[in-house]
């Protein structure tokens, strides 16, 4: 899970329920508790341990990137790239029909093989010898962050009676935020004191206690009798599309490459995107129903989180690059610079999504991308060579951090408010597969603009201009977005 996905479940806490819930709870099935013990409270911190451990993972790798590089000094930026990017493409790809397997092969199945899975895997990344194998061993992990995230929710829903499920939701919402909140400080601490390995051991010790407070206090779900159909070729062809396109990205200054061989790879990924539309349009049961796509507040959301979704992974990434290499900060004082960022976007979040629900999401979403723009411009024009953290960076982070809190938790909230309720679950796994697809590409660009060697103030320029460009870009394409509710009759 990269760390829009960790925002995400922040904007969790502030989405009505069946908006949020990844796979469907209809009728006293969806009530029925899966746990023996008479307290629903053990089951969720069970749940919720396994949200913070992903939510965790995503961004105290943004804050290992420089560490990483200097553990395998003969990878390029560009290939240390793919630790993040390998993974957000397949937990993007994955996340969709996950939901879905949940409900059919039992909640806590798929839970428990989620999290082995991804303690499992993040034992190799540690372990990892070459850049190859760190790649394979984090798409592994990608595979287990994408089936534990929505059965853990699905758990924590059906733990807790329909009145007390907007606040446990809230909750696990929080939970997540707090977790991508704390990552950078605890990820950079770690990494400074006992080495980059220890990014991913740390998961180990967390992943265990969830799996042995899980195989005793979860009860299994009963499982659907239908068995939903995985769509695996529209699986690999949005793999395809969003690795090569990414890859003629970061590899677009890069001399092992040519022009001829960056025009190919950009062209794969054009075409593997065309032709997975048009598989969609044809196949019976398809990764993604573009029949969702009808709704224009729905297509207009989406698009929205795509453009948000690229500058928010490049505003976070970029304050790793210039406190580390502008300001010389230590890999510590790194992360704990940018920490009240994050902080800021729980409160915000939570009060965004509870007056989006009175006056509709269009007013915090244009008026989030406006500010948004103004942190990019905050960043291009006040901060100089200089370390002057409180009166030039400071404000900028609380900048970003209400923004982010503002546009978040309303573009999940959008996304599947003008939904029939039997798309909630389909049309939130594509909003949030649509916001790891911007974070692929977010990552990539400023890999390509930053990740050379020695970084200069001035190289900063490009990319806040891009945020700036694409946050106005979002705040336009939220004016076609209605979810006002209709006035209740005298």
């Amino acid at each position: 899970m990269t760390l829009a996905t960790a925002t995400a479940t922040t904007a969790a806490a502030a989405v009505p329920i069946a908006e949020l819930a990844p796979t469907a709870l209809p009728g006293a099935a969806a009530n029925a508790p899966l746990h023996a013990v008479r307290s629903p409270w053990p089951v969720f911190w069970v749940a919720s341990v396994a949200a913070f451990l992903v939510s965790l993972d995503s961004t105290m790798l943004y804050a290992a990137f420089g560490a990483l590089r200097a553990g395998f000094p003969g990878a390029s930026a560009a290939d240390m790239s793919w630790v993040l990017n390998a993974y957000t493409v397949v937990y993007a790809a994955i996340l969709i029909p996950a939901g879905g397997l949940s409900d059919s092969y039992g909640r806590k199945r798929v839970f428990m093989f989620g999290v082995t899975l991804f303690i499992a895997a993040s034992a190799a990344c540690g372990l990892a010898g070459s850049v190859g194998w760190l790649i394979a061993a984090r798409v592994l992990q990608a595979v287990g962050a994408a089936l534990l995230t929505p059965a853990s929710l699905s758990i924590v829903l059906a733990a807790f009676p329909q009145s007390k499920r907007a606040v446990t939701v809230s909750l696990w919402g929080a939970v997540g935020g707090f977790a991508a909140a704390v990552g950078p400080s605890l990820g950079s601490f770690v990494i400074q004191s006992i080495g980059w390995p220890w990014a991913f051991f740390i998961n180990l010790p967390i992943g265990a206690l969830s799996l042995w407070c899980g195989a005793y206090l979860l009860k299994e779900s009963a499982r659907s009798a239908q068995r939903p159909k995985v769509d695996l070729v529209g699986m690999a062809l949005l793999i395809v599309a969003v690795g090569a396109m990414a890859l003629a990205i970061v590899e677009s200054e890069s001399a092992a490459w040519t022009r001829t061989q960056l025009t190919a790879a950009a062209a794969t990924g054009v075409i593997a995107l065309v032709t997975f539309v048009v598989w969609a349009r044809t196949v019976r049961d398809p990764l993604v129903d573009l029949k969702l796509f009808r709704h224009p507040t729905y297509s207009a959301v989406n698009a929205a989180t795509l453009s948000f979704g690229i500058a928010f992974a490049m505003m976070f990434f970029t304050f790793f690059f210039y406190t580390s290499n502008v300001w010389h900060y230590t890999q510590a004082q790194a992360g704990l610079a940018i920490a009240p960022g994050p902080l800021m976007v729980i409160p915000v979040a939570v009060v965004t999504g509870r007056l989006a629900g009175r006056y509709g999401h269009r007013p915090f979403l244009v008026g989030g991308g406006l500010l948004f723009a103004c942190t990019g411009a905050w960043f291009m024009f006040v901060p100089g060579l200089e370390p002057a953290y409180l009166t030039q960076f400071l404000p900028g982070l609380f900048l970003s951090g209400m923004s982010v809190g503002l546009v978040m938790p309303s573009l999940s909230g959008a996304a599947v408010s003008k939904l029939p309720a039997a798309h909630y679950a389909v049309g939130s796994a594509v909003n949030q597969a649509t916001r790891q697809i911007g974070s692929v590409i977010g990552v990539a660009v400023t890999v390509l603009l930053l990740g050379h060697g020695a970084v200069q103030r001035g190289d900063f320029n490009a990319i806040y201009g891009l945020h700036i460009g694409l946050a106005l870009l979002t705040a336009v394409l939220c004016l076609w977005v209605n979810t006002r509710p209709a006035p209740r009759p005298a």
